[in-house]
């Protein structure tokens, strides 16, 4: 009688280890697979496009109006807009806030105006060596290549 009454509590008892070697079992297999085990905040192109740009000493640059990606899905550019002309900044060179929708340039108001600017009729070239060059320096930076070759040569 007491073997009758122990099987429902010991079926249970099974089920439940059942589940949890399941459900660990996919978490281990995620987590073999990469998938990040931490929460973390998903960017969405829509939170950068509009945001406001601010230099140093909190100068208005303009507005965000449009990102470019290399072919790998990469953002190397933000295209800053103010009255009709857009200027080059390399994703590097800002530092968003994500909730207020900004982003800083440390270049001081000087500095900005020397950038070249363009319209929508004329797109530069973003991924000629010259023009990398050139737009980087502007914000004391080296292009992506440059600097990964560079910090290879820092390790050995």
């Amino acid at each position: 009688m007491l073997r009758n009454a122990m099987r429902p509590g010991i079926a249970l008892a099974l089920v439940a280890l059942a589940t949890l070697s399941v459900v660990y079992g996919q978490q281990v297999t995620q987590e073999n697979k990469g998938v990040k085990s931490s929460p973390q905040t998903a960017l969405r192109a829509k939170n950068i496009l509009g945001s406001q740009v601010h230099l140093q000493g909190n100068a208005a640059a303009g507005t965000i109006e449009d990102i470019v990606f290399d072919d790998e899905g990469v953002i190397d550019y933000l295209i800053v807009s103010q009255n009709g002309k857009m200027v080059t900044v390399p994703w590097e060179a800002a530092k968003f806030n994500f909730e207020k929708r900004t982003a800083v340039i440390n270049i001081t108001q000087e500095q900005y105006q020397k950038i070249p600017t363009y319209t929508t009729q004329t797109y530069p070239q973003y991924y000629t060596p010259q023009y990398q060059s050139e737009i980087y320096g502007y914000y004391n930076l080296k292009p992506g290549q440059a600097r990964r070759f560079e910090r290879r040569i820092n390790r050995r």
